[in-house]
């Protein structure tokens, strides 16, 4: 009978894949022996592999030049990392080797981008896209940044406000966007994005605010939807309209040569995951030609806004199973030595996906288990509403170490739980490993964070001066 867990995982998916194979009974992610990494570290930890956030970029890079060059696309194309999925300087610096760009969120995107700039990482020919609500400042941060000498910094004007509060600060003449206020998908709570201006709107602004203003011009043009960029009639639907907004805002403001498409390109999330990036890539080029051309208007310069794309295939986290738990005659409960809430966030608040599998014991048996963090909080969980489906792993024996590992975690989960401060139930944060390749190819790993102490959580608390 085939009742091992490498029989499991062999019948139900293509095993092995690209970053993952086994040696021996031990998996491994891009090359790096897991087990080596938690003999030398321990668990819990996380984990990022910098050599994934550069391939992806690379990876993006070619197929929009392959798209370009099959339908003979006159704009470029340009790649830039969207800061909040990860502020991580180790992020950064790996970004900047590929020649791409920067999209901001907040006030403070702009003290990193000018970091960036001291440090020789970033130049005045890096575009800064400024996307967000611009509070007093962000509005300041902005203009700073533009009055000493960033003339590629855009900001996206995301309300009729903007754009005389920009202009009080800036001291010179500079370039804007416009974001369309996307309408939702139907699931939705609501109709319409809060972010932006409504595709009806925004001629009429142009022509009411920017027009006739000599110290500003309008350069691009921002779209963007929540549910990213996958082969749905949606995604189509609000595409075309988006176009259609463009060449007419094109024909009265010969300026506009940008169209930013956003982000969205999906992370893998299991072991079945299939999605035609070259083809989606190729089709959206192909509907911007084709309705450029059918309006008699140039193309645009086409902008990208890639973060979990970016950084989420790059991370990862690893637990130890600490004991089972049968609770009734048909669950059985496998706690980690830490917890989902506040190491994984987005598995309790958005039932996010994640691959997640067994590192070592693959020659052992399976059985089906209910996965459980550390908190006293029952939505501290991991089961099958998350996975793909029905969790197994190799059987809990006691006097033999069982650890998983969930992949892909690279995007926003440091953010979202509060990296460096307080934890539910004051679980610690597990240490923190960066991981790269040297010169002749073999990997290197170093210590970036050490795990929490009492007496960090402690002097956070007040109790300790």
């Amino acid at each position: 009978m085939n009742t091992k867990y490498i029989n499991l995982i062999d019948q139900t998916f293509y095993f092995p894949q690209e970053e993952f194979n086994l040696k021996g009974d031990q998996l491994t992610f891009h090359d790096i022996n897991l087990m080596q990494l938690i003999e030398k570290y321990g668990a819990p930890l996380k984990f990022t592999y910098l050599p994934k956030i550069s391939e992806n970029i690379n990876k993006a890079k070619k197929w929009f030049a392959a798209a370009i060059e099959k339908h003979q696309y006159q704009g470029n194309y340009n790649y830039c990392y969207c800061t909040k999925s990860s502020h991580f300087e180790y992020v950064l610096n790996e970004v900047m080797k590929n020649e791409v760009h920067i999209e901001t969120s907040s006030a403070f995107d702009i003290n990193i981008v000018e970091n960036l700039k001291k440090n020789g990482k970033i130049t005045n020919d890096t575009y800064v896209i400024c996307n967000g609500f611009k509070r007093e400042e962000y509005i300041h941060n902005i203009a700073r940044l533009i009055n000493e000498g960033h003339q590629n910094c855009i900001p996206i004007i995301d309300n009729y406000e903007e754009v005389d509060l920009l202009s009080e600060e800036i001291n010179k003449n500079y370039e804007i966007g416009i974001r369309i206020a996307s309408e939702e998908e139907p699931k939705f709570e609501f109709y319409t994005s809060r972010l932006g201006i409504g595709y009806k709107d925004i001629v009429p602004f142009y022509n009411r605010d920017i027009k006739d203003n000599k110290k500003v011009t309008l350069k691009m043009l921002h779209f963007f939807i929540n549910t990213g960029i996958r082969d749905t009639a949606y995604y189509w639907n609000e595409l075309v309209k988006c176009l259609k907004v463009y060449v007419k805002l094109k024909k009265v403001c010969p300026s506009l040569d940008s169209l930013n498409i956003g982000g969205g390109f999906p992370v893998k999330n299991s072991l079945a995951f299939e999605y035609d990036y070259q083809y989606m890539v190729d089709e959206i080029i192909n509907q911007i030609n084709i309705t450029c051309e059918k309006a008699g208007v140039e193309v645009p310069n086409v902008f990208t806004e890639f973060g979990s794309f970016t950084v989420g295939e790059s991370g990862g986290a690893i637990y130890q199973i600490l004991h089972q738990k049968q609770q009734n005659d048909r669950e059985k409960w496998n706690l980690i030595n830490s917890s989902f809430i506040t190491t994984l966030p987005d598995t309790w608040a958005i039932s996010k996906r994640f691959v997640m599998l067994a590192i070592n014991r693959w020659n052992d048996e399976y059985e089906r288990v209910l996965l459980g963090g550390l908190t006293c909080d029952s939505d501290d969980y991991y089961n099958s509403e998350q996975h793909m489906n029905a969790i197994y792993l190799p059987k809990f024996k006691k006097n033999k170490p069982l650890y998983i590992g969930f992949f892909n975690t690279g995007a926003y989960q440091e953010s979202i739980g509060g990296y460096g401060g307080l934890q539910h139930c004051l679980i610690p944060q597990p240490k923190h490993i960066l991981i790269d390749k040297d010169e002749e190819g073999n990997i290197v790993t170093s210590l970036f964070s050490r795990q929490q102490k009492g007496e960090d959580l402690l002097k956070i608390l007040g109790y300790n001066e």
